[in-house]
């Protein structure tokens, strides 16, 4: 427990550092820089990492001046729904109870979205005087419900969006990280004066345009005089990997074109086998990458792909629009030609944006993009300038310094 006097700031997630999950990466950014602005903070996680569920972190631990508690969970990970299930509930009961334990009067809770509905055991726990914020990654149970599963869309589904707004109009402010999901919660009903919008970010002094000529990834990974597109994250249930798949097999007779994939999830390993079916061979499969890297590994494309469902739209923004605008890369985006990623890349004149199942279009727009280096380069110019002008690291964690620090220390709207 933090003994210092002063107001404290517990941060809950599933998961942190050293974990490089987008939620921990984010997470990490702010703990690290509001403990270097001299105040206390808290972090209360699980001892797991995302992509290794058998890796077990220290218990206890005091990095750049954040104290960590990470619970002892179950250990299911996420190769099953049931066993997803056990661990969320395992984080559930013990961080009910280091809630408990670790709140007091003033202090400020920062709960966000993994594991789902954590904020409603955030209400449960915080005593009145302790104040809640929510920091919302994505909407659960809705998330769910879009993506098929059945046992979500009826009354259990419903029942659980009351439970979780109620956890929201409780909280003294909801963080959304974009405009499409800040108005979702206000169709929920969730008052517009407890909701703000602090979009993500990525490390915008670290990551920044590089030539090929100066990049050792091309080499080392043998790319050197290809036109590379990638695809770096998570390749999950939210997004969609058929279209690129298609576009694939009808660039497959281009030598110079390839496609690198760097990350994980359940579509990556889905992907590969249905690549290697196909016989198309222009395809490279590396895994999550050192953060500190990232410079290389998000520079050594000339284009990267965006993958998010219509169905998910406002309910979910990927994170890794900002790295790769950060690289200064041309963007193409397969989702929504009328949602909010669409619009942001209209907007800039930053990329492209192609309807799931167009693997046609895709195609058409990779080859037309291979031979036109002055567009690419105007297009990554814009994705950079876009950062700078809208989606600056400094700016989102000055924005979230502000607002906790003058947040009042009753509880009282």
């Amino acid at each position: 427990m933090i003994k210092n006097e002063g107001r404290s700031y517990i941060f809950i997630n599933r998961f942190f550092y050293p974990d490089h999950s987008a939620t921990s990466q984010m997470l990490t950014d702010l703990a690290f820089h509001l403990a270097s602005q001299n105040l206390n903070v808290l972090v209360i996680s699980s001892r797991q990492v995302y992509d290794d569920p058998l890796k077990m972190l220290p218990e206890y631990q005091q990095i750049n001046g954040v104290v960590i508690y990470r619970l002892r969970t179950t250990r299911f990970g996420r190769r099953t729904l049931i066993g997803k299930v056990i661990d969320f509930l395992s984080f559930y009961i013990l961080m009910f109870r280091e809630l408990r334990r670790q709140g007091r009067a003033g202090d400020i809770v920062v709960v966000k979205t993994d594991p789902p509905l954590a904020s409603v055991v955030a209400m449960l726990a915080c005593r009145d005087a302790v104040i809640q914020v929510t920091w919302l990654q994505d909407l659960y149970p809705e998330v769910a419900a879009a993506l098929g599963i059945s046992v979500l869309k009826g009354a259990l589904g419903k029942g659980l969006m009351r439970l979780r707004d109620r956890s929201l109009r409780r909280a003294k402010m909801n963080i959304a990280i974009s405009e499409g999901m800040r108005s979702r919660l206000m169709k929920r009903g969730i008052p517009e004066a407890i909701i703000d919008v602090i979009p993500n970010w990525a490390d915008d002094s670290a990551i920044h345009p590089m030539p090929h000529a100066s990049n050792p990834a091309r080499q080392s990974w043998g790319l050197v005089d290809k036109f590379i597109i990638c695809y770096s994250g998570n390749l999950g249930r939210a997004h969609e990997a058929d279209t690129i798949l298609s576009a694939a097999e009808a660039l497959i007779r281009r030598d110079d074109i390839f496609f690198l994939f760097i990350g994980g999830g359940n579509g990556f390993s889905k992907l590969e086998k249905d690549a290697a079916v196909k016989n198309i061979r222009n395809f490279k499969f590396k895994p999550y990458q050192p953060r500190d890297n990232l410079i290389n590994t998000l520079g050594v494309a000339d284009l990267h792909l965006v993958s998010l469902l219509p169905t998910v739209e406002g309910l979910i923004m990927p994170s890794k629009l900002y790295g790769i605008a950060a690289a200064g890369r041309p963007i193409i985006a397969i989702t929504a030609t009328d949602g909010e990623i669409a619009g942001l890349l209209k907007e800039h004149d930053c990329g492209v944006t192609i309807m799931p199942g167009d693997g046609q279009r895709l195609a058409e727009v990779i080859s037309s993009l291979a031979g036109d280096p002055a567009q690419c380069a105007l297009y990554g110019a814009n994705a950079r300038r876009m950062l700078e002008g809208k989606f600056l690291q400094s700016t989102s964690l000055n924005r979230w310094y502000n607002l906790l620090t003058s947040l009042p220390r009753d509880n009282q709207r």
